[in-house]
């Protein structure tokens, strides 16, 4: 398989296409669960400083077009986009404060809700595993929880304060309503809500006391099976979390989080993505315009868990390498087109 074949060092990364159109730097990406399958060609949306936000689908074997521009909605930069599970919604957040949902009907794309309460910049958005609430995050330090309700209509349930400065990315956990947020104060902070279901409160804070990071936590990534964790910081350092999956899922209380290992002096500027594949292999992007690849040595494990690199892409781009999501259906991942 080609995952042994990276693993062994068999493997090259290759640029298949250069998708042209956004006349800004590329922020984000996200693949829309509901493709990639069953005959449905495999569909990812980017978004840009450029104000637009696109939708990009499979055409060919190798070849991607841009299927829709959706403009003249947000008035500032398109920070983060996220499809729900169902891939029928579309969340983005922007700069101009705003988040908005958008729904295909018919061959369009329509905006059917517009969230408002942060003060200033959105940075992050995220859907939980169920579908049933959304998070958002910005400059303002607040996490925001907004409950899904009948005919696309949003409630805030909870605005949690807790971040000391800037929150970078908000992440619910793949299958359990955990949330995450990672900050410019260096944290990451896991939010539950609380025994009676009236609030959302802070569970844990994962800092420099519990070996974490001394910068800013720009991402986060969960294991394929949700029981480990990997952040990525300004700090030039990944780190790997675990989880008891038993317990997380039993339901006697909440299950702590521990640093497993710290993956050091393979970055030389500030690491800005992560992504955990299906597969197990961890991407990261950094400020270096460089990719990298890792993945579990099972070889040298003796104390612990730890992780080798398996692949490094030099000029992956002619910038920063914002965003590195892999696809879960299709065989092949997708980065940041930085501006040329």
């Amino acid at each position: 398989s080609w995952e042994m074949d990276l693993v062994e060092g068999r493997f090259e990364l290759k640029e298949i296409q250069r998708l042209e159109g956004h006349t800004d730097r590329v922020w984000s990406l996200a693949w829309n669960p509901a493709t990639g399958s069953a005959g449905i060609p495999p569909v990812f949306v980017s978004c840009s400083g450029d104000r637009t936000v696109r939708i990009w689908q499979q055409s060919g074997l190798q070849s991607w077009d841009c299927k829709a521009v959706l403009e003249e909605k947000h008035t500032q930069t398109v920070r983060s986009c996220a499809w729900s599970p169902s891939g029928k919604l579309l969340a983005t957040v922007s700069f101009d404060a705003t988040t908005a949902v958008w729904e295909q009907i018919g061959g369009d794309f329509e905006c059917v809700s517009t969230l408002e309460g942060h003060e200033n910049e959105v940075k992050s958005v995220s859907w939980s595993a169920s579908g049933s609430l959304l998070a958002t995050c910005g400059r303002d330090k607040s996490v925001w929880i907004w409950e899904v309700q009948p005919g696309n209509e949003f409630d805030c349930v909870s605005v949690l304060q807790g971040h000391t400065q800037d929150v970078k990315m908000v992440q619910w956990h793949p299958s359990t309503d955990l949330l995450f947020s990672c900050s410019y104060d260096n944290t990451i902070k896991v939010w539950a809500e609380d025994g009676d279901g009236e609030d959302w409160q802070c569970v844990q804070t994962l800092g420099e006391s519990n070996n974490g990071h001394t910068s800013t936590v720009w991402a986060l990534s969960f294991s394929p099976s949700g029981d480990k964790m990997v952040t990525c910081s300004d700090d030039l350092t990944l780190k790997i979390w675990g989880t008891n999956a038993q317990r997380m899922h039993s339901g006697n209380g909440y299950a702590p989080w521990t640093h497993i290992c710290t993956l050091a002096g393979y970055h030389d500027r500030t690491i800005l993505s992560v992504h955990w594949s299906r597969e197990g292999i961890i991407a990261s992007g950094a400020a270096d315009d460089a990719i990298r690849f890792f993945a579990e040595d099972k070889e040298s494990s003796v104390d612990g868990p730890s992780y080798k690199l398996l692949l490094k892409k030099e000029k992956a781009h002619d910038m920063d390498v914002n965003s590195v999501q892999w696809s879960c259906m299709v065989r092949c991942t997708s980065y940041n087109l930085g501006p040329p």
